[in-house]
């Protein structure tokens, strides 16, 4: 359901706190994902259909309002931003807009989530704007797969985006994998040991069941965080870590190692009771729920009242007010949520 609030009287509207967003169960807001376009060059199986239509450029948000919406929510409290897409860094202009967020006072990390297509020309530039740690997609190591899992993606140019992150030196590099039974779950052990080679960060991701796919049964294809633990357990030592970046991942340290193993599970073991994020989609549409359709239209409050930041503030402030408490995934039943994750932001 989307639900459009008014924000200027009534009972919605609740007083604008300067500092800080809180939900109704006294959560605190303080990470805002941001997709900026939602066009890739690639076609994951999970991600997107393989004839998608993207949105018209007059549907989505111009490059200055997505700015004036970061000012906005870090002068509510956000301390971390992370820009996704689609993949982000095929939008034109992609790169003077991380240049001018990452100057924002108050905000203190500017991350970004790509599948790395474009690494290999752009990590550089990416350093230099003040993206402080970068998450790549990347599902398995094997050149066929990449291809069948993508439909278009090419994994050397890839593994070439990931070297030339790793030489640029960011705070953090980290690989993102969506782990899908007899597809590529049989490949965890060597993705590990990918990311141990190249001192790099691994997160493992349960399918979140987000518009409908064609290629696969997401119930047959379920394979849990414990699991994919249970394989890592014959070839590595897990040792619980108390280190969190700001996101739902839980993470393991791998013994001798200076790698991180994240597991970031919304079926086996729900996050919901600490979330602290928030969305806002390419179109404008801020979500308060990645698996739920509560939502406010931040673009109609931008174009309606035009530079006025005190009531795009109410807007966001009272937009708290209707942040569920958790997610409802099931992955046995066709999504209620019809969006694709291209839609939503990685």
């Amino acid at each position: 359901m989307l639900i459009l609030m008014t924000f200027s009287h009534g009972p919605m509207t609740q007083p604008l706190h300067p500092t800080q967003l809180i939900d109704r169960f006294g959560r605190t807001v303080d990470y805002l994902r941001i997709s900026i376009t939602d066009r890739c060059d690639f076609r994951c199986v999970y991600c997107m259909a393989e004839d998608m239509t993207f949105l018209p450029r007059a549907q989505i948000l111009t490059l200055e309002e997505i700015y004036t919406l970061a000012r906005a929510f870090t002068e509510l409290g956000v301390k971390k931003i992370r820009i996704t897409g689609g993949e982000p860094l095929v939008r034109k202009g992609a790169l003077e807009l991380l240049q001018n967020i990452g100057r924002i006072n108050g905000l203190k990390e500017l991350v970004l989530t790509t599948n790395g297509s474009q690494l290999d020309t752009m990590a550089t530039a990416l350093k230099a704007a003040g993206v402080k740690r970068i998450n790549i997609s990347l599902d398995t190591l094997d050149a066929d797969k990449f291809k069948a899992i993508t439909r278009t993606g090419d994994l050397h140019q890839v593994i070439r985006g990931i070297q030339t992150a790793k030489s640029v030196g960011f705070a953090r590099l980290k690989i993102n994998a969506v782990i899908l039974k007899n597809r590529n779950h049989q490949e965890v052990c060597k993705l590990v040991q990918f990311a141990v080679d190249n001192g790099i960060d691994i997160s493992f991701i349960e399918e979140m069941p987000l518009g409908v796919v064609n290629q696969h049964n997401r119930s047959d294809a379920y394979y849990s965080s414990d699991l994919i633990k249970a394989d890592l357990g014959q070839y590595f030592t897990l040792t619980a870590s108390p280190e969190k970046t700001g996101g739902p991942a839980n993470y393991f340290a791998v013994a001798g190692t200076q790698t991180r193993v994240g597991f970031i599970s919304p079926h086996s073991e729900n996050f919901c009771s600490t979330c602290n994020r928030v969305r806002l989609t390419v179109e404008g549409r801020l979500l308060l729920c990645l698996g739920n359709e509560h939502s406010v239209d931040l673009k109609q409050v931008l174009r309606t009242h035009p530079g006025d930041m005190t009531i795009l503030k109410q807007a966001i402030v009272d937009a708290m007010l209707i942040k569920p408490e958790k997610h409802e995934f099931n992955i046995h039943e066709q999504p209620v949520i019809l969006r694709y994750m291209n839609m939503t932001g990685g």
